[in-house]
């Protein structure tokens, strides 16, 4: 960098993404035209000729970088199997607040095999998980306030 490189993802990746950012903004046509045509794209008339460029670079994008094969792929690779799961933490994630696993019904204590097999037969339970994140500053939590 310090003799005017750029780092492989800059070159690779983000100048890429700032030169299509900038030919749709500026509406520079024969660009626009040149990377649609070199990333082997269909874009619609409708679109390229909307007044607002966001439209055209939404379905520029769209096609060229589709977001959900993109986040199902990361999730797919990262996220642990749940074939994986201990014990223990199908009984905290069973569990609500500071119950335990042991005061939950028998039919939902039950339930805690069929959570570890992730079974796909036909007589296997369907077991749902909802969770809600909420974003909390790390002063709130309580192993930070001051006793």
């Amino acid at each position: 960098q310090s003799k005017g490189k750029k780092p492989l993802f800059v070159q690779l990746v983000l100048d890429n993404i700032w030169s299509l950012y900038e030919a749709v903004m500026k509406r520079d046509k024969e660009k626009i035209e040149k990377i649609v045509t070199s990333l082997g794209l269909r874009i619609g008339a409708r679109e390229s000729r909307h007044a607002d460029p966001k439209v055209h670079l939404n379905a520029i994008c769209s096609q060229w970088l589709p977001i959900s094969d993109a986040v199902l792929s990361m999730v797919c690779n990262k996220i642990p199997s749940p074939l994986d799961i201990t014990a223990e933490r199908v009984e905290k994630l069973m569990c609500v607040g500071a119950r335990t696993f042991d005061s939950l019904p028998p039919e939902t204590q039950e339930l805690k095999s069929a959570f570890m097999k992730c079974s796909s037969e036909e007589t296997a339970p369907v077991i749902v998980f909802v969770s809600k994140m909420f974003p909390v500053d790390a002063k709130v939590l309580p192993q930070n306030k001051p006793r």
